[in-house]
């Protein structure tokens, strides 16, 4: 069996006028902007279908001029270009010189499985033809000589023919395209030892021969097309959790126009501004905010929650909500490509694409193995035919030795097991942006946590609103009102009745707060020695207020305090990883007595508190020379950084933009048990790829002698090389039959923990 999915690079006629190709325009406009003038285009590649094509494609995009790097994925057979400038680089046409045609959209989308009916349609062409020959072949065994083996090897011959061309196409059509574009691929060295068989047994019948090949020719077809079945089904369940993703998108929605005409439009001409009326029952097709209206939404797509959440105007919605009871007006905040939905989509589709290390040697074992496999054909028909003299023995071992070199096994090995993880993942609620992701979490062995928002539900309430002047409580609520983080939140809430307080200009500093100019004066809330630098703080600090503080000039003109409850399962989930060999700290910005509150109800050992963003990094970076893999676990604006400097790191879906994309994984839902599952499945997972690649070796180290030797016929060398792919596949499979550790529920006084806490980091 080739890893080669079927039809695999099927020839095509790029020159057709029934062929319509994007234009640069269409590619522009389908691209999404990824900042600093650098783009990102994905395309549909139909026919890329091995490590070979997509060593070809990324190599040939990636001497394209502005192109930053190309990334093919497999099983959903899309390429994802990167590339800066104004102009399209021309794409289209260098994939077109290799022989694959590129859409910008899948043509196979919500269409019936085209490929799996050829193949099916293949299998029973092979198998009807291998059935009736193997018949025909046994009254050979059996002693039929002169006229009537000759007549049965005849027949036998016209049976082959059809099973040949047909069943046989998909393999030739595939090897034919790679040697005219000057490439070779893992269905040539199938083809060839095909042809072979079938000209030898063909000369041998018109020679009267007594011995024939045409049972050995076409069983190698039915055993490699069975194979080749059951590695499409595989890839094909794989890849349901992004289809049935991708189908919970709207089609589109109806769109209030200015003149209060109203018109409905596909998702993808929606843009952002627009104003859409989302009846009960519909889902919501992009992000956006909600103007007007009062509804109940099923979000458990977005958070793994099942009861609904009522929402009402001003309020933000996500793209695959279910509204269920009232209808809304909402204005679009991002195109549909931009939306939470398809970020979704896309973490799930980049699991299976990353080049993870075990990944990287498969793909450069298997792109060496074409003329490998040649070479040492050719060597064994030489020297059989040295020791022999015998070209017809020869042939025949050098055919088989053809067939059973192929390394599918693999080249399966790594890909089968990182979708086979992905999707187990998925299933529970966390994404997984990067195959390497999986590889890297595996080998940590400390985790480090922020705390407000990730061990706690970073859902403070301000405590002491009644001992506050009203009127710096207002000024604080509006300049509050300009920050996403969660003490600017309960903040905000207190904003006085008739509008906000207008500042000139307000900047927020991650890690200290926000800053503001008003009539030649400079407010500042955030941290006490960031903001009150002028103010005399001890007496402040007697009574308890807290570290966030609004400051007119430097001096204190108000001082808050907030509770905040930890997450129900934080203490099970520290006691797993534990229990798991990791050893756990919590980073913080806030006050060594809150987070020692919070580490000792965990029960975890160490933590830093007080650290800016830079701190979190350094903090890391000791921890990683000193020999350590880091997990970094966080969701705020100022864990970005710490993100990007850990071994691999986690971010919860509720996290800012920035942290979500610097994550190697996010989690859909509340709970922190992803974080010890990811680990388990990420474990597993390696030591299920580490076994693919010791069968695949063995296998070959075993196999291939025996042939060389002349000790396997072309027949048993097909159903070797399936059987090796079949137990690479069977062996990756076995991770969703694993019973992965479940998480107790946290104690009670875990659930009721409630603890101040200062503006945190």
């Amino acid at each position: 069996m080739s890893c080669c999915a079927p039809s695999a690079e099927l020839a095509l006629d790029l020159t057709s006028t029934t062929s319509v190709l994007p234009s640069s325009q269409e590619i522009r406009l389908a691209s999404r902007s990824l900042g600093d003038n650098l783009w990102q285009t994905d395309l549909s590649v139909p026919t890329v279908h091995c490590a070979a094509c997509i060593q070809a494609i990324e190599t040939a995009l990636g001497r394209l001029d502005r192109v930053e790097g190309a990334r093919v994925n497999l099983s959903t057979k899309r390429v994802a270009i990167r590339w800066r400038g104004d102009s399209v680089p021309p794409f289209v046409a260098a994939l077109g010189r290799l022989g694959y045609e590129a859409h910008l959209f899948s043509p196979e989308v919500d269409e019936k499985d085209k490929t799996l009916a050829e193949l099916i349609r293949a299998v029973a062409v092979a198998g009807f033809a291998a059935g009736n020959i193997m018949l025909l072949s046994v009254s050979v065994w059996s002693g039929a000589e002169g006229a009537t083996r000759d007549l049965f090897h005849w027949v036998s011959a016209l049976i082959a023919i059809p099973a040949l061309a047909f069943a046989g196409g998909i393999f030739f059509r595939s090897a034919w395209n790679a040697l005219r574009h000057g490439r070779m691929n893992m269905d040539v060295p199938i083809a060839v030892g095909v042809s072979l068989a079938y000209a030898m047994s063909l000369y041998e019948t018109i020679n009267h021969g007594d011995h024939a090949y045409f049972d050995a020719s076409v069983s190698l077809l039915f055993f490699l097309l069975i194979g080749r079945t059951l590695d499409h089904v595989m890839r094909e369940r794989a890849r349901t959790a992004v289809k049935g993703l991708s189908q919970l998108a709207a089609r589109g929605a109806m769109v209030l126009r200015r003149d209060g005409a109203r018109d409905y439009l596909p998702v993808g001409e929606i843009e952002p501004g627009m104003q859409l009326l989302i009846a009960a029952g519909e889902r919501i097709p992009v992000d956006g905010k909600i103007i007007q209206g009062a509804s109940d939404l099923d979000c458990s797509l977005v958070s793994g929650e099942s009861t609904p959440k009522n929402v009402a105007s001003g309020e933000a919605v996500q793209a695959g909500v279910l509204n269920l009871t009232g209808p809304l007006t909402i204005e679009a905040t991002a195109a549909a490509k931009d939306s939470f939905l398809a970020e979704m989509v896309r973490l799930m589709e980049a699991a299976e694409g990353g080049r993870a290390h075990y990944r990287r040697i498969a793909d450069r074992v298997s792109a060496l193995y074409a003329p490998v496999v040649h070479l040492t054909a050719f060597v064994t028909f030489l020297g059989w035919m040295a020791a022999t003299g015998d070209w017809d023995r020869a042939m025949t071992i050098a055919i088989a030795v053809l067939i059973i070199t192929c390394p599918c096994a693999l080249g399966l090995a790594v890909p089968i097991v990182q979708v086979v993880a992905a999707r187990r993942l998925f299933e529970n609620g966390i994404m997984v942006k990067d195959g390497s992701a999986m590889e890297r979490l595996a080998t940590i062995d400390t985790a480090v946590f922020d705390k407000t928002g990730t061990l706690t539900l970073g859902q403070p309430r301000l405590v002491n609103s009644g001992s506050i002047d009203p009127v710096m409580l207002a000024i604080a609520a509006d300049l509050a009102a300009h920050s996403r983080h969660p003490f600017s939140k309960a903040i905000a809430g207190f904003a006085a009745r008739g509008g906000q307080h207008k500042f000139d200009a307000v900047a927020e500093h991650p890690g200290f707060g926000i800053e503001a100019t008003d009539a030649g004066s400079t407010w500042r809330l955030g941290r006490r020695g960031w903001a009150g630098w002028k103010a005399r703080t001890g007496g402040e600090g007697k009574h308890g207020y807290g570290g966030t503080v609004l400051t007119k000039n430097g001096m204190i003109v108000a001082s808050f305090a907030f509770e905040d409850a930890l997450r129900a399962d934080a203490g099970s989930v520290m006691a797993q990883l534990n229990d798991a060999g990791v050893s756990v700290e919590m980073l913080s910005g806030d006050t060594a007595d809150v987070c020692g509150d919070v580490a000792r109800i965990l029960a975890i050992d160490r933590f830093v508190p007080a650290l800016l963003p830079s701190g979190k990094v350094e903090r890391i970076e000791v921890l990683t020379k000193a020999g350590h893999k880091v997990l970094m676990v966080g969701d705020g604006l100022n864990d970005t950084p710490a993100l990007g400097a850990a071994h691999v790191s986690i971010a919860p879906a509720t996290a800012a933009d920035i942290g979500r994309n610097a994550a190697d994984f996010v989690f859909l839902r509340e709970s922190l048990s992803a974080v010890p599952l990811a680990l388990d499945v990420s474990r597993k997972a390696g030591r299920l790829i580490r076994q693919n690649i010791a069968i695949a070796i063995i296998y070959n180290a075993v196999a291939v002698p025996i042939a060389i030797f002349g000790n396997v016929t072309p027949l048993i060398a097909a159903v070797a090389m399936s059987a090796s792919s079949l137990l690479v596949i069977g062996n990756g499979l076995r991770l969703q039959g694993f019973r992965l550790a479940e998480l107790t529920r946290a104690s009670s006084a875990t659930h009721s923990g409630i603890h101040p806490s200062a503006r945190s980091s």
